[in-house]
């Protein structure tokens, strides 16, 4: 029982010291893309897990619903998305 609890002291221990210490493969990933040039960017989304989410996103669609504006930002959405076939 003793070696037992001792060899779960040791593996909460490593756990410990590790937890906090970037994983060695990620460091060297990062050194490359920083190498490459590249800098990590961190971008905040909505939350499209809430509860409010479907009543904003309803409410600004509707809003935008025969607004000039959309009008022509959809056109323009529309044709540039014709120009993208055949890139691939």
């Amino acid at each position: 029982m003793l070696g037992f609890m001792l060899l779960c002291m040791l593996f909460r221990e490593r756990l410990m010291t590790t937890a906090n210490e970037p994983s060695s493969k990620v460091t060297r990933s990062r050194e490359r893309m920083r190498a490459a040039g590249l800098r990590p960017v961190q971008f905040w989304v909505p939350d499209t897990r809430l509860a409010s989410f479907a009543a904003d996103l309803r409410r600004q669609c509707l809003e935008l619903n025969g607004a000039a504006s959309e009008a022509e930002a959809l056109g323009f959405t529309e044709e540039a998305a014709g120009q993208v076939e055949g890139w691939t």
